[in-house]
Formats: C-alpha cells, sequence, structure tokens
C-alpha cells in the first residue's frame, strides 16, 4: 500500500468523540453540589476525557510524553543562536530526566519516549527510539525540505509512536520536540498555511540579534517564494517548508484520535503540528488539550485558527 493511502486511513477512521458519555458527564457534573461549571476548564476537560474513553469518571494513571527529534537544514543560514550539535546532545538528555520536559515528567509521573525522527548526527543512547528518515531535512531557501514520501513516512512514524503507547496501556500522551531551527520551520508552516505576512510571525527564537532576526525573516520568505508551498495540502507544506519533528508530532495528533486517547499540546512547535493535523482531519481537535500560553508569536495564529484554550499561561521561552 503506498504511504499516502496508509494515512488517509488512519485519518478516514477517526471518529467523533462519544457524544452520548460526552450527556452523561454533564449531567453528573450539574448533579453534584456546586455551581453548574464553576470548575471551568477543569469541568470542561473532565467532560471532554468522557467523550474520548466513554467513561464518566477517568483516572489518567499511566502517562506518557513522545518526543521527536530532527535537525533542520535551514540551521546552516544562521537562523538560530545555537549550533546544530545541540540536538543531539539534549536529545540524549532527554532520557536522563535533566532537560525542562524530564523534570516537569518526572515531577507528573510520566514516561518519555524519545525518537531520534531526523537527527543529522549519531544517537549512542539505547533508550532514544531510532527511526531516522533521513539525517535532517535540506536548507528549504535552496528547496524543498524533504520529499512528499519522507513527510508521509514522518507521519507515520509519528501514529506508530502512539499505537506502541497505547498498546503498553498509557492512557494520555503529552509531546515534545527537539531541533535546532524548528521555529522557523514551524513559522514557514503557519504562514504557507494561513498566508500571514512572516514579519508578524517570526519570533526571535533563544534570543537572535535584529540582523540575524532580519536574515530569518528574509530566508523564509526566499524559501516560500521559491517552494511555492500549496496551503490546500498541508503535507505538501510539510514536505517543501516544515520539518521531520513537526510531520511526525503531526503523526502523534492523528494516531491520539484514531487510538481514542487524549493528547496535550506543548509549545510552538507542538501547536504547529496540532494545527496541521487539524487541517488534515478537524476531530483530531476533540482528542487535544491545549496546556499553556507560549511567548512565541506565531502561536497567537493558531491559537486564532484554532479557537484554542489553554490552562496556564507560564511564560515559557524554549524555542530555538
Amino acid at each position: 500500500m503506498e504511504l499516502k493511502q496508509q494515512v488517509e486511513q488512519y485519518m478516514d477512521g477517526i471518529r467523533e468523540i462519544d457524544q452520548k458519555a460526552i450527556e452523561d458527564a454533564t449531567a453528573y457534573n450539574a448533579s453534584l453540589l456546586k455551581i453548574p461549571m464553576s470548575l471551568g476548564r477543569m469541568e470542561e476537560i473532565a467532560i471532554q476525557l468522557a467523550g474520548i474513553t466513554g467513561n464518566i469518571k477517568n483516572e489518567m494513571k499511566k502517562k506518557c510524553v513522545i518526543i521527536m527529534s530532527a535537525d533542520n537544514g535551514i540551521t546552516a543560514k544562521g537562523v538560530s543562536s545555537a549550533p546544530k550539535e545541540v540536538t543531539v546532545s539534549m536529545t540524549e538528555c532527554f532520557t536522563k530526566y535533566v532537560t525542562g520536559v524530564g523534570v516537569f515528567s518526572r515531577a507528573s509521573q510520566s514516561d518519555l519516549f524519545v525518537y531520534d525522527i531526523g537527527i543529522d548526527g549519531d544517537i549512542h543512547d539505547p533508550k532514544v527510539i531510532n527511526k531516522k528518515i533521513k539525517r535532517g531535512t535540506a536548507d528549504f531557501s535552496q528547496g524543498a525540505a524533504m520529499t512528499y514520501e519522507e513527510a508521509l513516512q514522518a507521519i507515520l512514524v509519528g501514529i506508530e509512536a502512539v499505537k506502541d503507547a497505547v498498546d503498553q496501556g498509557y492512557q494520555v500522551i503529552g509531546t515534545g520536540e527537539m531541533g535546532i531551527g524548528n521555529t522557523s520551520s514551524s513559522t514557514a508552516v503557519i504562514c504557507a498555511l494561513t498566508g500571514t505576512p512572516l514579519n508578524r510571525a517570526v519570533g526571535r527564537g533563544a534570543g537572535l540579534t535584529d540582523e540575524a532576526y532580519q536574515n530569518k525573516v528574509d530566508l523564509l520568505e526566499t524559501a516560500i517564494r521559491i517552494n511555492q508551498p500549496d496551503k490546500n495540502d498541508p503535507i505538501d507544506v510539510l514536505a517543501k517548508v516544515g520539518g521531520l519533528d513537526i510531520a511526525g508530532l503531526v503523526g502523534v495528533y492523528l494516531g491520539a484520535a484514531y487510538y481514542r486517547v487524549p493528547v496535550v499540546i506543548d509549545g510552538y512547535i507542538s501547536s504547529v503540528a496540532a494545527y496541521v493535523a487539524f487541517l488534515l482531519n478537524n476531530k483530531t481537535k476533540q482528542y487535544m488539550i491545549e496546556s499553556h500560553v507560549t511567548e512565541e508569536i506565531g502561536y497567537q495564529i493558531i491559537k486564532m485558527e484554532m479557537d484554542l484554550k489553554p490552562l496556564m499561561v507560564l511564560q515559557l521561552k524554549l524555542s530555538v
């Protein structure tokens, strides 16, 4: 079976969440000794979880975060203040639980599954799952980041990652990524899909100078102009100006909806992947839970396009 047919089969298999369970959970909440909907978003999420699982009461005891790591060829053009070698070192640190996501995961008793989906380097940690499609994407300011087939492969890696997690009994999935330069890829994807001018979406990542910031804007404008991504085909956009980590996370969101497990959106790059998955099948949003507002300015575009309601404002600035 062709890769596109495989992905389409998964998309076609996504069902609406259970409306009867939602009605039952809503009625149950209304029967409790409190003001109706006085718990706000917490109550909304409890009802959403009922729709996902089919159960009115849910205890999400077994949790994991799926992290997709990959390099971005555009990094060679100076779009990030960090060198690409940081992708390797950070990925190896994930399995030791010493990074931000590691500390949060340990505190919340969540396991980490770290995937090498396209790092331009060798990982020697056996705890990193090797699903490398290629050694980083190409410099998309000179041509497509990857082929259409490679984007489909990456999406399937994400879907299969969810299946593996569900098979192991995990009940809720968080999302994460690592890839120096991936804010550039993410912003190019968002601008190509929405038509937003780049100067309204490009952020400074991890502290770019004014000169480096303008270089980033110019490079992304060039990339969209020469690649002509088709906004009506989100996978074409991913292939031309996206990243393997983003595409892998698109698969995680599709997989979560297909296998009917809640999935938590985290950060800018994860939000971009959520938006692409939403465009591919808008029922995926029913399975998504928005965690926090990210400081990256492009996030506001996604928030508006998807009508997201993040739970927290933590002012995190982890994008590079």
